[in-house]
């Protein structure tokens, strides 16, 4: 039975989602369609925080998660790996802990060191260090959303992009856009006070999600008709 714990990693999950989804997806999805239900559920966690409804913004930002691993394990990008070299407990932009970009406005990324000892070991330690990064007090939820909006167009770009050119930059740009894409998640679910962990811990407990097997036996249609 393929199951996530609140205590596992995030390559864990990423590895999970593979587990679970990596057949049925293969057989049924070109990148383009898992980009595609990215930016579908995305957009439904977004309405969902126009709504005051945390519900919609819970499940529909842990599909969109989920759907982003299918996408990473597809192009062999290791989630951690490009989380960290972006953000190593640090803001990318501005290379402070909290974040100091509105003060400092920097035009150029910094050289930051990383120190591998501070590394998060967990899925949800890597949530608890973008919340010291970017401190949810400091902003609204509706920002939040706006700004995962934003990386969500631009991981898209990104993907699309590498797919017409095939180019080491290219692909280069994609784990940069991915890294941000995975912040910004993390920040609206900061904002919205869900623990990514704990209720992956939930969706997760017995296989799919919404068919309970492994590999998931969803069909095509049902998966387009999906309600969330």
């Amino acid at each position: 039975m393929a199951k996530f714990s609140h205590k596992e990693s995030l390559n864990e999950f990423q590895q999970l989602i593979f587990t679970i989804y990596g057949v049925s997806n293969d057989r049924q999805f070109g990148i383009h369609d898992l980009t595609s239900n990215i930016e579908r559920f995305t957009m439904r966690a977004l309405k969902g925080i126009r709504k005051g409804d945390n519900n919609k913004i819970k499940i529909n930002l842990l599909i969109s998660l989920s759907y982003f691993m299918a996408v990473l394990n597809r192009l062999h990008i290791e989630s951690e790996e490009v989380v960290w070299k972006r953000f190593p407990m640090l803001c990318s932009y501005c290379g402070k802990k909290p974040c100091a970009c509105k003060k400092l406005k920097p035009k150029t990324r910094p050289s930051i060191s990383r120190k591998s000892s501070l590394k998060p070991t967990t899925l949800a330690g890597f949530q608890q260090m973008f919340r010291e990064i970017y401190p949810p007090e400091t902003r609204t939820l509706e920002h939040a959303g706006v700004h995962l909006a934003e990386e969500t167009g631009e991981v898209s770009e990104a993907i699309h992009n590498y797919m017409n050119t095939h180019t080491t930059k290219a692909f280069e740009n994609v784990r940069e856009e991915v890294a941000d894409y995975i912040s910004c998640t993390f920040g609206v679910a900061n904002s919205a006070k869900i623990d990514v962990a704990a209720e992956l811990e939930k969706m997760y407990e017995h296989n799919c999600h919404v068919c309970h097997t492994a590999p998931c036996s969803c069909t095509f249609t049902f998966i387009a008709e999906y309600r969330s």
